[in-house]
């Protein structure tokens, strides 16, 4: 009795003298009070919202299922004879990487479930990225003060791509052996530097002998580890800069209306995690992808038929097939534009204006104030048709890379299908900008007309004279805010016939023009100035009132 109660205040005393540890060392770091500060933090529930967190946990079901296959996989292109149960290779030379992703696929407990899982997981990834960025695009999420963590969402979708391509060569077979020949064509073409690019990465001459031993670090150790700092420095700039929020009654952006984060937001989160390791778990148990067994292994003299890369590679496949073979000779070296165009310039091209949009959006507006609130896309016609340009451009190219299958299975030829779609690439894309900006004015003026008219309410009156209309009823409060609160869409001031004139000002003259053409074709709101001023005061930030900059434009 006596020991039990030397125990129990030994146990004490160790506790008060934690709690006065912990005490002393709050006091010097205020760790409570930032626990409860986060703890309390409101998220939107939007389900907009949610693409960043299905990124989120598809990156950690890639790490959790990729830490496992590390055990099994083999880097190392030593030759080897496969004798495993797989009877059609029985006798043949592979490498020890191949001979292992066989191992993994047929003879671990468990292993074609996880290895699907893996490569369906990297899929949803870089779709889930991609997805999240083009819903921060069109809703101007990236305006400042988050333009910051709109580049680090670009660098993640360059960093997705290059990890996918990485894990998608490892497997050393015919397919994935074909798309690195097809990366080692495009580093050539690089003028003077293209030589020793290829060098550098394949460690001789192609195909090296050890390409998978120097990609396996870059894609277990070096990109993930780039992943999960900027996933985590993307989380700390959301939490100090507050997410962004669609237009309410209310709502400014400052002050975020939604869930807590715990314990609401938390276990809706949390809910979402499952959900999407279950989908991913289904998908690998019962959607096949990557059967290496039916490629073979990877020989140079052989090109893999009817398989196709991965859809986030697919344009640049698409792009390659539609160049034409064209080449310049300059000061003894030569230029051939394809693969040049394709497999540099076009991608270089599409991320140098995805980092570079938002201050190319604010120098043509002027706007240079904080922006917490979405917009609605029908709101900004000239963005939200770029962007549909951007995507009809890149559907064209991703089909350009199945120009074979489709040939054989609409029996058409070849060169019909490359010529069509050649025409595709160059006329969709301003076809659906123009279509885009007409869709966004119509949608506009339907909602400026619901402003003044009300809604349509579904019944059909007949007049005193026998006329037919629609019956109408007044839109609720909450539409009626979303449809009026919009930033005025106003051109910047011409310049002066004596200032156009003047030398050194055709940054200034081509500023005006593309502030003219992005605005070209904006819609008055029935509201009058002075109420559309006011409403907008709600959103804009503190460093610009919209007020000032309706006088100075």
């Amino acid at each position: 009795m006596l020991l039990k109660r030397t125990r129990v205040r030994a146990a004490r005393r160790a506790a008060r003298a934690a709690h006065r540890s912990f005490r002393g060392l709050d006091e010097r770091l205020p760790l409570a009070e930032a626990a409860r500060t986060t703890v309390r933090k409101a998220f939107p529930d939007h389900w907009s919202f949610l693409l960043g967190e299905i990124a989120l946990y598809s990156l950690l079901v890639l790490l959790l299922t990729g830490t496992w296959l590390t055990f099994f996989f083999q880097p190392s292109m030593r030759d080897t004879v496969y004798a495993g149960p797989y009877a059609p290779l029985h006798g043949l030379q592979v490498s020890e990487a191949y001979a292992s992703t066989l191992r993994i696929s047929f003879e671990v407990r468990g292993g074609l479930l996880i290895r699907q899982m893996h490569h369906w997981a990297a899929l949803l990834f870089v779709f889930a990225i991609g997805a999240h960025l083009l819903r921060v695009f069109l809703t101007g999420a990236f305006r400042r003060p988050r333009e910051a963590n709109w580049v680090v969402g670009v660098t993640m979708l360059l960093l997705a791509l290059v990890e996918g391509f990485a894990g998608y060569s490892l497997p050393d077979d015919l397919l994935s052996g074909t798309g690195l020949r097809t990366a080692q064509g495009i580093m050539l073409s690089v003028p003077v530097a293209g030589t020793y690019l290829s060098f550098f990465a394949f460690g001789g001459e192609y195909p090296g002998q050890d390409i998978v031993t120097r990609l396996y670090p870059v894609h277990i150790l070096l990109v993930p580890g780039l992943l999960v700092g900027l996933v985590s420095l993307h989380l700390l700039l959301v939490v100090h800069l507050k997410h962004t929020q669609w237009a309410g009654p209310g709502r400014t952006g400052r002050n975020v209306v939604g869930k807590p984060l715990f314990p609401h937001y938390t276990a809706k989160s949390a809910g979402l995690f499952f959900l999407t390791s279950a989908v991913l778990t289904v998908l690998g148990a019962l959607a096949q992808i990557n059967p290496v067994w039916a490629y073979g292994p990877y020989r140079t003299d052989v090109v893999s038929t009817g398989a196709q890369p991965d859809w986030y590679v697919g344009f640049l496949e698409g792009a390659l097939r539609l160049m034409p073979g064209v080449e310049t000779r300059l000061w003894g070296h030569t230029l051939m534009w394809n693969p040049l165009v394709p497999g540099v310039l076009l991608p270089g091209l599409l991320f140098a204006g995805l980092y570079g949009y938002p201050f190319f959006e604010r120098w043509i507006t002027g706007s240079h104030g904080e922006r917490h609130v979405c917009d609605r896309p029908r709101n900004r016609p000239a963005r939200t048709a770029l962007g549909v340009a951007v995507l009809a451009s890149y559907a064209v190219l991703l089909l350009a890379g199945a120009q074979d299958i489709i040939a054989f299975i609409t029996e058409m030829s070849v060169q019909a299908i490359t010529w069509t779609l050649r025409c595709a690439v160059v006329l969709l894309p301003p076809l659906a900008f123009w279509l885009t900006r007409r869709l966004c004015l119509a949608l506009q003026a339907r909602d400026a007309e619901q402003l003044v008219r009300g809604a349509e309410s579904g019944e059909v009156r007949e007049s005193v004279e026998g006329g037919f209309a629609a019956g109408r009823v007044p839109l609720p409060a909450e539409q009626r805010y979303v449809n009026a609160v919009y930033e005025v869409n106003t051109p910047l001031p011409r310049q002066s016939a004596k200032t156009a004139s003047a030398r050194g000002t055709w940054p200034a003259r081509l500023r005006d023009a593309l502030s003219r053409w992005y605005y070209a074709g904006r819609l008055r709101s029935p509201l009058s100035t002075e109420d559309h001023l006011r409403a907008q005061d709600m959103i804009a930030g503190p460093d610009e009132p919209v007020r000032e900059r309706a006088d100075r434009t």
